[in-house]
């Protein structure tokens, strides 16, 4: 029970504040603080029981009512639980224990409105002290000099003494609660949690409430006054907190003015039907009606304030709030504001704040004004007061669909997209242009809504059809309706003009327009369609593009939405979606498989058209029944057959090898019919070859006309296309191709294309060679004969690197390495007991050429790439070229990774980590790792020997007093190694390897040095330094092994040179003095020093 005020009541309450553990002298004061294990709140219950107390801060309630069960022995148990407790207990427990305070309240309302304040206290994660003070007036005007919230460093506590009327609080907490993690903020689940539960309470707490104490005009007034004080604290836990409580405590104050609204307008319409029945007079009924609406008007206007009062007092001051947490909270809740009770919040004053609010710089806030919004404009009934907020916010909205955060752009353009069905001059022509180009966005949800909006906008303009009209007219009405859906599809492409994104244009309409995309009758029956027709037929261009469609649908239906560059797809997949792609993979194979040769053979002019068509077999169904169909599969056969003698380009002949090798798959009889259709077809090229060549290829001297060169390529790239797919090396290739490497091109040898073809050709036979060594290698005579193969494809690959075509030196290095590491996995997998293969060892002319290449080809300078990328596709041609020096330090550092060349050749890549780390650091790096891993000493000595030469290089061109520019200077060499010395991370895992290193470095300094006076310094003295970079990785007994060995070799120096000649000592100290301490003091014991 909370006294009168009086002046002994002020002092127990300041004495309080001094000591808080005295709770005799201070019977004004409730002290609430929370154990972690909840074990000092029940002891404070049970002294609290003990004493004659009306009121409790613990509500009294029964175990058995809460959890419903009950002791044994019929005895029920009583225990007390706080406001605090009871959020753990759910919310059916919630509503007991909320209806015994409000029970508690109406008895004694101080003591169990302290229980309340005690609660939101304890809910900010406050430990501390709330002691209270009666106030006899608000309008007392040295009330605000008393409102203060101040620090007391010496006791190391806090204070906050605010009013609460008719109370003035002070709260008192450690200085350190802005350090600890407060229930809204804890890590883990136990947040989101607290925050669920503690939003329950407020809305319970609210509902149990407001057909009783609500309206007492003693409740609400305290609890808006303390909340509205504790949200404006400087404290964030505070003010965290109790914001969310005012938001809370306002939304439900909001249900219960929507509750009184719809009690009064049905309390009006019973007054309006009972006042006409009885007309002449007024009777008791109607009097009572009429009350009770006078009645229900007044609460509302009641409930009405309060919300204006936590508007304006907590709202208006928090919505700006430094913490984005409580920034979000309320822009989250003035969107349901708007939403429930739009007669009161939805204007442009309330409007405003979301409209300022879309630029907060936290995307978690503007997301949340964007779903707001959401809410508002999916009802019609609202749209209306939303005209001047569209036409105001509206640029801001289309803006923040390029936003840098994934879901505010998703969620922003689903807003559009609602204001777009909402409203047909809402957007622009010119918004609707950037919005939909969107559609081919890197990011698959922003992409997939962008494409709702193009199929709502462009494409779904067909109406419905008639319920009367019967079952073909309506198939033909879905025919013309999908028809000119594709037509404007195929228009909004054409005037997009990226014409590479088909497949990301098909992806984005996928999951509205399946249905459209997946008709494929109609799309090959619009391709298939005679333009003499009465219709109106495609231009050549719309027919290219509407068979990239039909391919990517294909696709799209086959594989599901996973394409290169796009992100945000769903990964895995579930069983209706899997049900969904096997029943589309049986539809395209029954339609395809009939409909695909007559597209061929209608398109067979346009390369790019059968290019695209001959990749549909690809996504067949194997099993299904259909597929079977050697008759549609020879027809198929028969026409890409017909295909490949026209055309000879890379798109349409790897897209004829990869569907030939899909249909020759499997063990059916239609596979057998592809495999004998790809053998005949195989055996005419290479007749035809055979005979080409005999004609021209004659000694050691090639001689062909311009046609019949002309026919050897195009003959030679089917077969490298299709080599690269199949096993051809029945037909022995490699004999037939191997002779036109061995003329000599000043002797009239074959042209750089010819040669480009050939070595491709070689490569496959050698690789298809290796990789069937399981089945093919019965003999050693076998095995013999491959050895010799593939030392006649490295010597010829080894002359044509002398070429000077560059692009036929680039496939001469590509096709050895790719050879060379085929053979080292072949003698990794194989027995050699077992008639295996053959080693193999590269020649060390070879290695030397393979090194030097890549020296030369893939670390080129800054001069040769600003030459190779003149020209108007310079960035396009640089990036190629970037692409292709890529893959040969690939192809390269393969060969070291897999043994087979020696591990110190990687030095001369090593050294171009830093000076080419945007170009090729990622490569150079892995191989780094790849090396340490099969031997962390060798790679370690690899490291050293990298530095050693770089410094050899310097040293020269300063001796020779030119500047070559691939020398690298002391800065970069240095620089070198210290990343070099990161690389080595954990010091007792690499403890070997740095001892090594310095012991080579001290070796490489000051071996074979003797002192002379021409020689007065060992000459590569400044390896110290680049050394030095290592030292921290260095042990302590490490340390001290490599001084000594330091202080070794410098004695044996100097005798050295003190038995030659004459030295003066100052010598030896200019010496010293350019040795870094770093290396010399490794330890307590350094090397003697000459006295100055």
């Amino acid at each position: 029970m909370i006294p009168e005020p009086t002046a002994s009541a002020a002092t127990r309450a300041s004495k309080q504040r001094k000591n808080s553990h005295d709770e005799a002298n201070s019977s004004a004061a409730v002290n609430q603080s929370e154990d972690e294990s909840g074990n000092e709140n029940r002891q404070k219950s049970a002294r609290r029981r003990k004493r004659a107390h009306t009121g409790s801060e613990n509500v009294k309630r029964k175990r058995a009512k809460a959890s419903g069960s009950s002791r044994a022995g019929g005895s029920e148990h009583v225990e007390a639980v706080t406001l605090f407790q009871v959020l753990t207990m759910g919310r059916s427990a919630m509503q007991t224990v909320i209806d015994d305070w409000i029970e508690a309240y109406q008895k004694n309302r101080d003591t169990s409105l302290l229980d309340l304040i005690s609660f939101f206290i304890q809910c900010s994660g406050c430990k501390g002290v709330v002691t209270a003070e009666m106030c006899q007036s608000g309008e007392d005007s040295e009330l605000r000099s008393k409102m203060v919230e101040e620090l007391d460093e010496v006791s190391g506590l806090q204070y906050k003494k605010f009013l609460a009327f008719p109370w003035i609080l002070t709260v008192t907490w450690p200085l350190d609660t802005d350090n600890v993690e407060y229930p809204l903020i804890q890590s883990g689940p136990e947040a989101r949690w607290f925050s669920s539960e503690f939003c329950d309470f407020m809305s319970v707490l609210v509902s149990q409430c407001q057909h009783s104490v609500i309206f007492d005009s003693y409740l609400m007034n305290t609890l808006i006054s303390l909340l509205t004080e504790l949200s404006d604290s400087s404290v964030r836990a505070f003010r965290h907190t109790c914001t969310l409580a005012a938001v809370k405590l306002l939304s439900s104050l909001v249900a219960v003015a929507l509750s009184l609204s719809v009690g009064l307008e049905n309390s009006q319409k019973v007054y309006e039907v009972q006042e006409r029945k009885t007309r002449q007079r007024r009777n008791v009924q109607q009097e009572r009606i009429e009350k009770k609406v006078t009645e229900l008007q007044g609460k509302r206007a009641e409930i009405e304030s309060m919300m204006d009062i936590l508007f304006k007092g907590v709202f208006l001051k928090r919505y700006r709030d430094v913490l984005p947490e409580i920034r979000s909270i309320c822009m989250e809740e003035l969107g349901w504001w708007m939403k429930l009770y739009s007669s009161a919040f939805l204007n442009d004053s309330y409007l405003k704040y979301m409209g300022w609010m879309m630029h907060d710089k936290i995307p978690d806030v503007r997301l949340k004004c964007v779903l707001g919004l959401q809410g508002l404009y999916v009802d019609p009934q609202l749209l209306p007061k939303l005209d001047l907020f569209t036409s105001r916010f509206k640029d801001r909205l289309i803006s923040m669909t390029l936003d840098k955060d994934n879901e505010v752009a998703v969620q922003t353009m689903k807003l559009l997209l609602l204001i777009s069905r909402t409203s047909d001059d809402a957007l622009s022509p010119e918004d609707y242009q950037q919005l939909l180009q969107l559609v081919y966005s890197s990011q698959r949800p922003l992409a997939a809504a962008a494409g709702e909006l193009l199929f709502s906008r462009l494409l779904n303009t067909a109406g419905p059809t008639s319920d009367t009209e019967d079952e073909i007219n309506k198939e033909e009405e879905v025919h013309k309706q999908h028809t000119s859906r594709l037509k404007a599809l195929l228009q909004f492409y054409q005037e997009s003009e990226l014409h590479k994104h088909v497949v990301y244009l098909v992806d984005s309409l996928w999951d509205v327009g399946a249905a459209l995309l997946k008709d494929w009758p109609t799309l090959t029956s619009i391709l298939l369609q005679d333009p003499s027709s009465h219709a109106p037929g495609l231009t050549c261009a719309e027919q290219v593009v509407l068979v990239e469609m039909l391919v990517a649908s294909v696709r799209q239906a086959a594989e599901g939405p996973s394409l290169a560059g796009r992100s945000g797809a769903k990964k895995v997949m579930n069983a209706k979606e899997r049900k969904i792609q096997n029943d589309d993979c049986t539809k395209l194979t029954d339609h395809f498989l009939v409909v695909l040769p007559k597209l061929l053979s209608k398109f067979s002019e346009s390369s790019d058209c059968v290019a695209s068509l001959m990749k549909i077999p690809q996504f067949f169904l194997p099993e299904c029944p259909d597929s079977d169909n050697t008759q549609a599969v020879s027809a198929l056969t028969a026409e890409m057959e017909t295909v490949l003698e026209r055309h000879a380009g890379p798109s349409v002949l790897e897209a004829a090898a990869r569907t030939s090798l899909s249909l020759c798959g499997g063990g059916t009889a239609s596979s057998a019919t592809a495999r004998d259709a790809r053998d005949s077809v195989v055996q005419s090229w290479v007749d035809q070859l055979t005979e080409l060549l005999g004609g021209s290829l004659k000694g050691d001297s090639f001689s062909a006309d311009e046609e019949k060169t002309g026919d050897i390529l195009a003959t030679l790239k089917k077969l490298r296309a299709f080599h690269n797919c199949h096993n051809l090396l029945r037909w022995n290739l490699f004999e037939l191709l191997s002779p036109l490497l061995s003329v000599e091109s000043s002797e009239g040898g074959a042209p750089p294309e010819v040669l480009l073809e050939v070595l491709q050709c070689l490569s496959s036979c050698m690789i298809w060679s290796l990789s069937t060594s399981t089945d093919t290698l019965t003999s050693r005579e076998k095995a013999v004969a491959q050895r010799l193969q593939l030392r006649l494809f490295c010597e010829r690959g080894h002359h044509c690197l002398s070429r000077s075509d560059p692009r036929v030196q680039q496939q001469a290095f590509l096709g050895v390495c790719d050879v060379l590491t085929a053979h080292s996995f072949q003698l990794q997998v194989l027995d050699p007991s077992c008639f295996g293969p053959l080693l193999y060892t590269p020649s060390p002319k070879l290695q030397r050429a393979l090194s030097t290449f890549v020296c030369l080809h893939v670390f080129t300078g800054p001069d040769r790439e600003s030459q190779s990328g003149v020209g108007g596709n310079s960035e396009e041609e640089r990036l190629e070229e970037l692409h292709k020096r890529r893959n040969m330090l690939a192809a390269f550092c393969k060969l070291i990774v897999h043994r087979v060349l020696e591990m110190s050749m990687a030095a001369e890549v090593f050294i171009y980590y830093m000076k080419y780390f945007n170009e090729f650091g990622d490569i150079i790096k892995e191989t780094m790792c790849r090396t340490r891993q099969m031997d962390k000493i060798e790679s370690a000595r690899t490291l050293v020997l990298c530095l050693q030469q770089l410094l050899v290089r310097l040293k020269r061109e300063q001796e020779s007093g030119g500047a070559h520019p691939g020398v690298q200077t002391f800065t970069s060499i240095r620089e070198l190694a210290r990343r070099f010395a990161l690389s080595f991370g954990d010091q007792f895992k690499f403890r070997e390897c740095v001892v090594m290193i310095h012991r080579n470095g001290i070796e490489f300094v000051f071996s074979e040095f003797s002192q002379t006076a021409e020689t007065p310094t060992p000459p590569y003295l400044s390896y110290l330094p680049i050394l030095s970079e290592f030292s921290s990785k260095l042990l302590k007994p490490d340390k001290k092994t490599v001084s000594t060995q330091q202080r070794r070799l410098l004695t044996s120096g100097r005798r050295a040179g003190s038995r030659s000649s004459t030295i003066e000592p100052p010598c030896w100290l200019q010496l010293k003095g350019r040795m870094p301490r770093r290396t010399l003091a490794l330890t307590g014991s350094t090397c003697p020093v000459a006295p100055n």
